[in-house]
């Protein structure tokens, strides 16, 4: 199936490692011209040059998608290089599971107003665009109560909310929002890898949730959001597809 990606202009925020690394890589295999942003600056230039070599057109710098300032910069800077903007993904995570306060601010800067800043700070260009699409990433924790269900599964659900709310508000703008909530997710360097290293028991314990045995992989939700994004989904819009091989239990109506 053609996706019609060839020349769409992609933002990833977090596009250097894991499901964001994926999913960069993802839109530039299918044309796309993507630009990436990651606190970073080497991991930026090393993700880029590995696009490049596969020869896409691909951009990005630094950038803490928790500072409104740099977020916007790095909006505008890669609308310039790409050319304009079709389609973002709200991607980057503080993965803050504590009750402190420390981490219930981080996960609303960096999740929540994250997510609303760089759709705000993108509207200009989405609006301008033929194919606009909004991805948010979300989480299984968005909808079910499990062990992260403090400030990470908050703010997830309310990322779930935000999106259909654009959905609805933008419908006859042209521009589609969704979001994908994956499931568990293991890649090395990643949080899982790390709890598999340092919590051998919660690590069993989660892996014995999934009936599929295994965990999902950053390219199985990489999937998921391009084909969201693209114009084989043009009637999709106000949807949270879940990725996380029956993990979950609840009934989606």
């Amino acid at each position: 199936m053609d996706l019609g990606l060839k020349s769409a202009k992609v933002l990833v925020t977090g596009g250097t490692r894991g499901i964001g690394r994926a999913i960069a890589e993802t839109f530039a295999a299918e044309g796309a011209s993507v630009g990436i942003c990651a606190r970073s600056q080497e991991h930026v230039e090393k993700t880029i040059a590995v696009l490049k070599a596969k020869g896409a057109s691909a951009y990005g710098r630094s950038a803490d998608v928790s500072d409104a300032k740099a977020l916007k910069g790095w909006v505008d800077d890669m609308a310039a290089q790409l050319g304009g903007v079709d389609v973002i993904v709200a991607n980057v995570s503080a993965l803050s599971i504590g009750q402190d306060d420390e981490s219930w601010e981080k996960e609303f800067a960096t999740d929540m107003m994250g997510t609303v800043r760089l759709v705000n700070a993108a509207m200009p260009y989405l609006e301008k665009s033929k194919a606009g699409a909004i991805v948010t990433i979300s989480s299984v924790s968005g909808r079910e109560i499990d062990f992260a269900s403090g400030p990470y599964g908050t703010f997830k659900a309310a990322v779930i909310h935000y999106t259909q709310g654009l959905a609805y508000q933008l419908a006859g703008k042209g521009i589609r929002a969704n979001t994908v909530s994956p499931g568990n997710t293991y890649f090395e360097g990643g949080v899982w890898n790390s709890i598999e290293d340092n919590n051998p028991e919660l690590y069993k314990s989660a892996l014995a949730l999934n009936p599929t045995g295994r965990m999902a992989k950053p390219q199985e939700i990489a999937n998921a959001v391009v084909f969201l994004a693209s114009g084989a989904a043009s009637f999709i819009t106000g949807t949270n597809l879940v990725v996380d091989g029956a993990l979950t239990r609840g009934v989606q109506f």
